[in-house]
């Protein structure tokens, strides 16, 4: 008997409403211009009723399905090691890193990954984007690092993400060579920091062809990053 056949409703009905939601926020890559063709994927972790984590599963794109062909039948559901438990597609090929990152920092309830032009651009000199702008202190808390090269296939990837984030408020770590990836609490989050990502690369990159960027006193940013996660917005 499969997995998907011990589902409570409520878990089911659980597992239903992301693939929804994972498929709608697809769109929104497209909308802010952060992927072409089919490269990119978001992923939503699917919380079980066992405390442990170990009834989770993930929710995420099917590998090489182009955007406007994307429903929510399409996405695909699979365990926490990255074996598929539900869908008529094989998993993106991202599927091991979005998996790792679940596993390891449970906490995680979102995962995006991009190949946004600027801030992919970083990761290919293997530059980590700088904070010298109040809104990389709200959403970033500090630079956006520079995680290890890894090849896709394995959880590699996911390796160094994890290991990256774990030394870092960094919502985002930019893949040496390869591109950004992004969590939150939930899919949604981790798309906002995706797109938040690609807006302070594009800045910054611009600012670097001015001139010098001036400094933030790093207690001004901690200041900055406390109210925007704590204050800023409604609550």
């Amino acid at each position: 008997m499969s997995a998907a056949n011990l589902w409570s409703p409520q878990m089911a009905e659980k597992i239903q409403e992301a693939r929804v939601e994972v498929c709608r926020l697809h769109s929104e890559l497209i909308k802010w211009g952060l992927v072409v063709w089919t490269a990119g994927n978001v992923s939503q972790r699917v919380r079980g009723e066992a405390e442990d984590g170990s009834e989770d599963v993930l929710v995420i794109k099917p590998s090489g399905v182009s955007y406007d062909e994307l429903t929510p039948a399409d996405m695909v559901v699979c365990d926490l090691d990255g074996n598929l438990i539900l869908g008529d597609h094989a998993p993106s090929s991202d599927t091991d890193a979005h998996a790792y990152v679940y596993r390891h920092m449970p906490e995680v309830g979102g995962v995006t990954h991009t190949h946004s032009s600027y801030a992919t651009a970083f990761a290919a000199v293997g530059k980590p984007i700088p904070c010298h702008l109040t809104m990389m202190g709200d959403e970033f808390g500090g630079e956006i690092p520079i995680g290890p090269f890894a090849l896709i296939g394995d959880d590699s990837i996911g390796r160094g993400i994890v290991a990256t984030l774990k030394e870092s408020r960094s919502p985002a770590v930019l893949m040496q060579n390869h591109g950004p990836f992004t969590i939150g609490k939930n899919a949604k989050a981790s798309v906002k920091a995706a797109a938040m990502t690609e807006e302070v690369a594009r800045t910054m990159f611009i600012a670097l062809q001015l001139g010098d960027p001036i400094a933030i006193d790093p207690k001004l940013v901690d200041s900055l990053y406390e109210r925007y996660q704590n204050v800023y917005g409604q609550h």
